[in-house]
């Protein structure tokens, strides 16, 4: 079997080389890239299985990269960033990525985390899977390419993020889903930054199901307990 390829984008060839061998001793495949014309050049030939992001790139908005890499590539996204504010890690995770993570930063943590990502990603249906698509309450969602159609066709986009989060509702409806579930399912570091994750995250399904943020009628918040969907799913 092919190692997971794990692609590093980050302008400090430091950076890039302590992140290369940890993760080549972990037992993955990776490519560098300090650039990111060169590394978008890749992605034309290329599906890397987890991308790894800096956003202060030399020639290009990090998040403005990591928004298309949620929306038309499909790999999980882990943003490695020197920017600490809480608005910075709020707009990554806005944008579509599946974690955050800000330096410094100790090597074995992020091998820890590509491997959480990639662990979800192995307990999803593959896209060639034909239980691929849910229909609910009017809705249409083609998890194969990251779309939901309403009923006179219209389709919305959804990042890999938003996507894990749908189809864990999708999966569970009518019943209670708590925080520590999510954490457990979906991966990632406990603690307020998942929480505020999820947050996000739920917030922008929301808006794409064009829920009312008073009173949402599919999702809905069970203060202090989590979360319920409550639509009839099929799944096709």
């Amino acid at each position: 079997m092919t190692a997971p390829l794990v692609t590093i984008l980050d302008d400090e060839p430091e950076i890039r080389r302590i992140l290369a061998d940890a993760l080549e001793d972990a037992g993955f495949r990776t490519m560098g890239f300090s650039r990111a014309t060169e590394f978008e050049a890749m992605l034309k030939s290329t599906t890397p299985d987890v991308c790894l992001v800096d956003l202060g790139l030399p020639d290009k908005d990090g998040l403005t990269l990591v928004h298309r890499l949620a929306l038309e590539v499909g790999a999980a996204v882990i943003i490695i960033s020197g920017r600490a504010q809480v608005q910075d890690r709020i707009t990554g995770l806005e944008l579509g990525a599946d974690d955050y993570i800000i330096k410094p930063f100790d090597p074995t943590e992020v091998v820890a985390r590509v491997r959480v990502r990639l662990r979800k990603d192995r307990a999803s249906p593959q896209k060639s899977d034909p239980a691929n698509t849910a229909v609910f309450n009017g809705w249409t969602a083609y998890f194969d390419r990251y779309v939901l159609e309403d009923e006179q066709g219209d389709e919305t986009t959804f990042s890999h993020a938003e996507s894990e989060v749908l189809r864990l509702f999708l999966e569970s409806p009518k019943r209670l889903i708590s925080r520590a579930q999510m954490q457990e399912i979906l991966g990632g570091a406990a603690g307020e930054s998942f929480d505020r994750a999820m947050d996000v995250r739920i917030s922008r399904l929301r808006t794409k199901l064009r829920e009312d943020p008073k009173n949402p009628r599919l999702i809905k918040t069970i203060y202090g307990a989590g979360y319920i969907f409550l639509g009839d799913v099929t799944w096709r």
